[in-house]
């Protein structure tokens, strides 16, 4: 499915001698095919669509390493980028995700195995973007041919639109897919959360496209937390402000995901404005009252409930009783209190095993 290691070809770039020809010996002792630069000028000369990973110094001179991402950016290049510096800070790593960085690694390197997993974790995210790029080539391919023997035959044409929309669906389930296999708690989560918001959709009698946009924006709405490393979501203890400032990128990541599928600006909508409250005191852009619609509505109220009643590390989760008391007091500051009243009818109504 993706390449081997004897094809696998990575760009390294660092201005000092040592640490880039320790990193290119490491590499190549994993039978990696390496080619080693000096300067982010050099990386955007030299890279090609052969490669499958780049890895950037920070602190460069006359172009740092963030220069050099957003030069690939503009290049619309689309290998993944690890960072590898000793200036190692969360304002970094913040900076380095919102500019579309895969991973932030410190240096020396002290934990081969460690760099390898992220290395090999970079690789399999490539495999996936050349097989969608693939799959995007072929599918455009297909679409010529169909609308060309199907040019008289509206409801057909109709028809192959949809199903041109499923398959991007997939495309997007894959990722949430990823974000299952990195985190299993997020998996269960993405299940109730999606049955919760049904129920309560349907118990305000949402017709069959909000049914369908509620269901999707509730599917993905976690997607973004793809970008967060594990040790921070699993962490057995309250987050610092640094982490808890990465976590809440997580909207708007999330919606960045899924912004290039034109159908789906609804979704967008609903997953970049899930975290945010009825008084606008929510984020990430702090709205609220009319401004949120009311699948967001659904959503929050959901999504609320399930992180509640499900365990953490660093608290017990509420009983059932409780959530629902808990929405209720949080109603018309947090929640919506006509939503938050059929949520605590029909939840107990309508939840069965599924969720649990």
């Amino acid at each position: 499915m993706f390449s081997n290691r004897k094809t696998t070809k990575i760009l390294i770039a660092d201005d000092d001698d040592l640490v880039r020809n320790a990193v290119e010996k490491i590499l190549s002792m994993f039978d990696y095919r390496v080619v080693a630069v000096d300067s982010g000028k050099a990386v955007l000369k030299t890279v090609s669509d052969e490669f499958d990973v780049i890895i950037l110094d920070i602190n460069m001179p006359d172009m740092d390493g963030f220069q050099t991402l957003e030069g690939l950016n503009r290049m619309k290049c689309d290998i993944p980028v690890l960072f590898l510096t000793g200036a190692g800070s969360m304002d970094y790593a913040i900076k380095a995700i919102n500019l579309g960085a895969y991973d932030f690694m410190t240096k020396p390197i002290d934990d081969i195995d460690l760099f390898h997993v992220k290395v090999k974790r970079a690789i399999e995210k490539r495999g996936f973007v050349l097989k969608e790029k693939n799959y995007r080539k072929n599918l455009e391919h297909d679409v010529r041919e169909k609308t060309k023997e199907l040019a008289e035959k509206n409801v057909l044409l109709e028809e192959y639109s949809h199903q041109l929309e499923e398959a991007t669906v997939q495309v997007m389930s894959s990722l949430q897919a990823a974000l299952e296999e990195k985190d299993m708690y997020t998996a269960g989560h993405t299940r109730r959360v999606t049955g919760y918001a049904l129920i309560l959709g349907r118990e305000i009698q949402l017709s069959d496209e909000d049914i369908l946009v509620l269901k999707r924006a509730s599917h993905f709405h976690d997607v973004g937390k793809l970008v967060i490393d594990l040790s921070c979501i699993q962490k057995p203890g309250k987050l610092t402000a640094d982490e808890w400032a990465l976590i809440k990128k997580h909207p708007e990541v999330g919606a960045n995901i899924i912004q290039p599928f034109s159908f789906t600006l609804r979704e967008r909508d609903i997953i970049l404005h899930h975290h945010e409250r009825l008084d606008g005191n929510g984020y990430p852009h702090g709205i609220g009252g009319d401004d949120l619609d009311i699948l967001t509505r659904i959503l929050t109220i959901a999504d609320s409930y399930d992180a509640m009643t499900s365990k953490r590390n660093y608290r017990r989760n509420l009983t059932e009783m409780e959530a629902v008391e808990e929405l209720r007091r949080c109603a018309g500051t947090q929640f919506d209190p006509d939503l938050v009243e059929v949520f605590a009818t029909a939840v107990f109504d309508k939840k069965t095993t599924v969720f649990h």
